[in-house]
């Protein structure tokens, strides 16, 4: 399985090399490149980077594109300078730094009003290494969403997703729109086990490509239909998938020359940005990019900003924004593929990545980890409980 798997991700991804350097960016969008890895890692749900052991994960999550293809973007042409201000309080930081040793975080970064007041790394992390982002990058495809839509290349979020991907009529999503798609509900069946080994998000890359058809497509057209959409909300990697191909579709451009153009750039981007691919070329949308931490938290900081005329008005507020209300958890909900909290919304990703935006403290915090477990929900409250110090020593 794993050598035919090689073989068809090499023939894909040799069909689609020049089509992405072909395409000439828009001005000032820093280059992108592919990136190829001399041997590529096991896609095979049993031998799955979720069942990997802390050393060979801890190896993996800072150099992903050695064992993965991907797209390269080039860094910013003029990177946003974050200036060091005066550091927090002796307290906070030594609540910081017990979480980090707790978590086995590799970096934390607080941003207050766009100044650094406090950066420190771990696990032999530093400040020009990148790391892997799992479902922080969600919260950059439905950015990239809003820019599709302000570019007019979506119409909006109501816009039936079989209208953009036709393959996708008479599947379990015909009848959902985009909008659907980005707050994940669907109403489409779905096994977001990380622990399962025969769990659909284990299983999503590893289907055998179907010629001229996006692997997100393949697998969806195996799902069935649980509830009416718009009426549940389930999570589902797949979604951010297909709302990435959606994106890739409706501007003719994969998701790393977009974001090059929509994020990295505007954003200024210091180090640069890998994009992992799957078996048909296409970027993950639901995962993979990989940054510096500084880089992650210029995210945070371009979100609270309101994306700088690249995103429609208003578009970071409705995002972040609890479209999806938890009923157990008054406070919490789910927007456009932002976590929302309250006084805040975030990016998080399974094994501790986070980008944490407190609009009313005009704080960033983003941190990068290897936890020892794919999900944890005392070190997701131990993060919010010291986001909650910091902007309390901020205010």
């Amino acid at each position: 399985m794993r050598a035919l798997l090689a073989s068809t991700l090499a023939i894909a991804l040799a069909g689609c090399a020049t089509a992405y350097d072909s395409d000439a960016p828009v001005a000032a969008a820093p280059a992108v490149t592919q990136s190829m890895p001399e041997q590529m890692a096991s896609m095979d749900p049993g031998d799955s980077i979720l069942f990997w052991d802390d050393g060979r994960r801890s190896a993996a999550f800072r150099d992903m594109e050695s064992l993965f293809p991907g797209l390269e973007v080039a860094p910013a042409s003029n990177p946003r300078t974050l200036r060091q201000g005066p550091p927090l309080s002796r307290d906070v930081q030594v609540a910081i730094r017990d979480f980090m040793a707790k978590t086995q975080a590799a970096g934390v970064m607080v941003l207050d009003n766009g100044v650094v007041r406090f950066e420190e790394y771990g696990l032999g992390m530093m400040p020009d290494d990148r790391w892997t982002s799992f479902s922080v990058a969600k919260s950059f495809t439905s950015t990239l969403l809003g820019a599709a839509i302000a570019d007019g290349s979506i119409e909006s979020v109501d816009t039936p997703v079989t209208s953009i991907i036709p393959a996708m009529a008479g599947t379990a999503y015909d009848g959902v729109t985009v909008g659907q798609i980005a707050t994940m509900t669907s109403g489409v069946a779905w096994n977001e086990d990380y622990t399962d080994p025969n769990s659909d998000v284990a299983r999503m890359l590893s289907v055998v490509p179907v010629a001229g058809e996006s692997q997100a497509v393949t697998y969806a057209k195996t799902l069935s239909r649980e509830a009416p959409a718009g009426e549940k909300w389930v999570y589902k990697t797949l979604e951010t998938n297909l709302l990435g191909l959606i994106v890739e579709q409706a501007t003719g451009k994969s998701l790393a020359a977009y974001a090059a153009e929509k994020i990295v750039e505007p954003a200024g981007f210091e180090g640069g940005m890998f994009w992992m691919q799957d078996l048909t070329g296409g970027n993950i949308g639901g995962c993979c990019l990989s940054l510096r931490l500084s880089d992650y938290a210029r995210m945070g900081q371009f979100a609270l900003d309101g994306g700088r005329g690249v995103v429609p008005d208003g578009w970071f507020a409705e995002a972040g924004s609890p479209l999806v209300g938890f009923p157990n958890a008054p406070g919490y909900g789910y927007g456009y593929q932002w976590w929302t909290y309250p006084g805040a919304y975030g990016a998080q990703g399974i094994f501790g990545q986070a980008i944490t935006i407190v609009p009313e403290s005009n704080l960033v915090v983003a941190v990068v980890s290897n936890w020892p477990t794919a999900t944890s929900t005392d070190n997701r409250n131990g993060f919010r409980e010291v986001v909650g110090k910091i902007a309390k020593d901020i205010d």
